[in-house]
């Protein structure tokens, strides 16, 4: 490819959910990669970001992406169970967090595997488009081999996660020098373009750069 775009992401946010099937049309469209750059969801990267003020923009999160996706035409359904494990009432985060590192690591592993976008496409279809219990039975595993991926061997391999951790804390990093802070966040020659519904600003953007359809 001649073109890379990153993609920062969270296996805890509906809208980067939102933005898989605009993200595997860039690649589709136009001569470009877009690479997988998983990130912590914000409140494991800012513990403090659930103030009083904030809460109220996290209610109004919970209704907007539901909308949104009904008017994209993708199942949608609050995660059973939540990535993250936070209280939806107090939306205090407990200190033991059992599926989003695993998560997380996994996506890192994905894009090792140059499969990264396909991955974090079909493993969100599972957790936001209403399939409950999504961590158990044979869930992840059917989803990561609709991606040609074999989740036995990634999990194997992020067994000892050192280097994983390592490349989304990378990654945290690169997100907040894009000039961008959430996600999903596009980040094409140094520009950013936040949220699902800036990828047509970023067709745009890849049309005047002259890239190839």
């Amino acid at each position: 490819m001649s073109n890379t775009i990153n993609l920062f992401y969270s296996f805890r946010s509906p809208y980067s959910y939102l933005a898989t099937p605009g993200a595997l049309a860039l690649e589709r469209d136009f001569d470009v990669g877009v690479a997988l750059r998983p990130v912590l969801p914000l409140a494991l990267r800012q513990p403090d970001f659930f103030s009083p003020e904030n809460v109220k923009r996290a209610k109004y999160i919970m209704i907007d992406w539901l909308r949104r996706a009904e008017m994209l035409g993708m199942p949608h359904r609050w995660p059973s169970p939540d990535p993250i494990v936070q209280d939806l009432k107090t939306y205090a985060i407990a200190p033991d967090q059992p599926y989003i590192y695993r998560l997380t690591y996994l996506g890192v592993e994905a894009q090792r595997r140059g499969r990264g976008i396909q991955f974090a496409a079909e493993v969100s279809a599972v957790i936001f488009g209403g399939t409950r219990d999504w961590h158990e039975g044979s869930h992840l595993a059917d989803a990561a081999a609709r991606a040609d991926l074999d989740l036995a061997s990634m999990d194997e391999a992020i067994d000892d996660p050192a280097s994983h951790k390592a490349e989304v804390e990378a990654n945290q990093r690169a997100l907040e020098k894009s000039g961008h802070w959430g996600v999903p966040t596009f980040e094409f020659s140094g520009e950013p373009f936040f949220g699902q519904d800036r990828i047509d600003t970023l067709r745009w953007r890849l049309g005047k750069e002259g890239l190839k359809r």
